[in-house]
């Protein structure tokens, strides 16, 4: 099984004491936001196995796949924000892409801090 499709088959949203995750907020929301997360894997997926493949196309598979996050009604809390982040940065890590262009701190704090 490739990294993709292993790291869509791990339980997402539950407590995770290593980088002090609680666990979701509001439980009723986990299915919807592993759906949307395994969504940017499939996406990742798609590009990297493709032969145009760049850090700009993966940059832009990530502001499509936090758009897919905005368009909850319920706004993730701090928590479930951080750690939509990190599964992201799976994600990054996984095709070895060092920078998101500013978008997981726009989405984790409003703003990118590298911007003046």
């Amino acid at each position: 099984m490739d990294k993709f499709e292993q790291f869509k088959q791990k339980e997402k949203f539950i407590e995770d004491t290593i980088i002090f995750y609680p666990g979701i907020a509001d439980p009723t929301m986990r299915p919807i936001l592993t759906e949307k997360i395994n969504l940017a894997a499939d996406d990742f997926k798609e590009l990297a196995e493709s032969s145009t493949s760049t850090d700009k196309k993966y940059q832009d598979k990530i502001k499509i796949g936090l758009q897919r996050f905005q368009e909850i009604y319920v706004s993730p809390d701090t928590e479930d924000r951080e750690r939509i982040c990190y599964y992201f940065q799976e994600l990054m890590d996984i095709v070895g892409l060092e920078s998101s262009d500013g978008q997981l701190n726009n989405f984790m704090y409003g703003f990118d801090p590298n911007e003046k």
